[in-house]
């Protein structure tokens, strides 16, 4: 790649970048020469990685590599479309490369780069996205992504449109995947914060110190590892939304952190003394009863009081089952968007199952039984016969069989979600020549996690490989 020196044109027009290419050297080379001209850079080597980066934080544009393995920047453009949509894209491609990416790029770039091409795309690519944001704004705030025409759905989304602006802390609870996410999105897309950023926090995933840290950003030498300043998810949000998930999953100390920050959103960062303030939304979500875990010490109940002001109760799905179609409908295609295998739909047999199943699992769980039967269905439409074993016959209620029907049942389930998992990573193997690193970057995880997902699975690669 040329490394001209840039028009002050360029470099007057600086935002913040995401670099993703499967050469990682060519990465960081790009990413650290456009930190030289003023950008804010970042580099990644896989999918996986970029995905979370770019539903977490905001990016002026993502650079990407139209090769990468495994249609990944259809699947980034896929990403975008549906979180940020301000987001540029510019895709990079061989003269002779073509890419379903293409399609939605905001700007192509031919390799090998030329300096001048490649930022005269980028500011090409922003002005087109910025645009595109401004319509957006013009026409009103967008569809909402709570799908659904059920009673209980309308019962949230009106409540959504009459609390977005309101000045009070919020709580959405409902069990695990009913869309809490969801709702907490649509409360900041539809409010007068929309121009600032939404933020989410999973506090469950975290341990308490990486929590502080994730929350409030740490001061260079707080702790081991600690080289420089960096700014916590609150002073991100500032002027937009924050969202902390399971909230019942913070330990004691955190909660009387959170109580302060809550009150007064005033807060230091681990090992500062300077205090922040901020103006932000917070909004906050659980699975777990609180008022029960007050009673049993679990949750302070000072905090619980500050939290529970104004609550939304998500609907398990099962108290949703009219919703179910037009669901199924939904993740149907976007399962075809990533996937080979054309479906015309679903049996009217089929849809029946769905329906009188009572999804545990919620909505997530639909998603997942639906990419089950587009993954490993064989007709041109999905069957009863295509459906997770679990969905098609109806499920363990209570009076049918007990905990060893429910035993059975956790079992297939867990042996229907390996099959396309293991499918796909032999699929891979053998694209590969059985290279494990190449497979790995393919299905966009690291080696590490491929070897234990080999290890789960069972997979004896010495046995699959052909003899030589």
């Amino acid at each position: 790649m040329i490394r001209a020196v840039a028009s002050s044109d360029y470099r007057a027009s600086r935002g913040r970048l995401l670099v993703v290419d499967d050469d990682r050297r060519v990465a960081s080379n790009t990413a650290q020469w456009l930190c030289g001209l003023g950008w804010h850079a970042s580099a990644v080597g896989h999918v996986a990685e970029a995905l979370p980066l770019l539903a977490r934080d905001h990016y002026d544009a993502c650079i990407v590599d139209g090769m990468l393995a495994a249609s990944g920047a259809s699947r980034i453009a896929a990403a975008l479309r549906n979180g940020s949509a301000d987001t540029a894209l510019v895709v990079t491609m061989p003269a002779a490369g073509t890419a379903d990416a293409m399609i939605v790029a905001d700007a192509l770039v031919r390799t090998p780069l030329r300096d001048d091409d490649l930022l005269a795309a980028i500011n090409g690519a922003m002005a087109a996205a910025a645009g595109r944001a401004a319509t957006a704004r013009h026409d009103g705030p967008p569809a909402p992504k709570l799908l659904g025409e059920s009673s209980a759905i309308r019962r949230v989304l009106d409540l959504v449109a009459r609390l977005a602006d309101a000045p009070t802390t919020l709580l959405i609870t409902g069990e695990s995947g009913t869309g809490k996410s969801l709702v907490a999105r649509e409360m900041h897309r539809v409010s007068r914060r929309r121009e600032g950023r939404f933020v989410e926090v999973a506090c469950g995933s975290l341990s308490e110190s990486l929590l502080e840290s994730e929350l409030f950003g740490h001061v260079a030498g707080a702790f081991t590892g600690a080289t420089a300043d960096r700014d916590g998810k609150f002073l991100q949000a500032d002027g937009g939304t924050i969202f902390l998930d399971e909230i019942a999953t913070a330990s004691p100390a955190m909660q009387v952190k959170l109580l302060r920050v809550l009150q007064d959103l005033r807060f230091e960062a681990v090992g500062g003394s300077r205090t922040h303030a901020v103006d932000a939304r917070v909004i906050l979500a659980t699975n777990e009863d609180l008022a029960v875990l007050v009673a049993a010490g679990a949750f302070r109940a000072d905090l619980f009081w500050r939290v529970n002001v104004i609550t939304i109760e998500m609907p398990a799905l099962r108290d949703r089952a009219d919703d179910i179609p037009m669901l199924a409908e939904h993740f149907l295609a976007s399962s075809l968007a990533r996937g080979p295998r054309a479906v015309d739909g679903f049996s009217s047999a089929a849809i029946e199952s769905l329906c009188r199943y009572r999804w545990p699992g919620n909505v997530r769980e639909l998603e997942h039984a639906v990419e089950f039967a587009v993954f490993l269905g064989r007709g041109s439409s999905i069957d009863v016969a295509d459906l997770p074993a679990t969905v098609r016959h109806g499920g363990c209620e209570a009076g049918q069989g007990g905990a060893a029907a429910a035993a059975e049942a956790a079992g297939s389930l867990k042996r229907d979600l390996a099959h396309p998992e293991r499918k796909l990573i032999i699929e891979a193997l053998e694209r590969h020549s059985w290279r494990r690193d190449a497979a790995a970057r393919a299905l966009g995880i690291n080696r590490t996690s491929l070897y234990k997902k080999l290890k789960r699975l069972g997979i004896n690669l010495a046995e699959l490989q052909p003899a030589r």
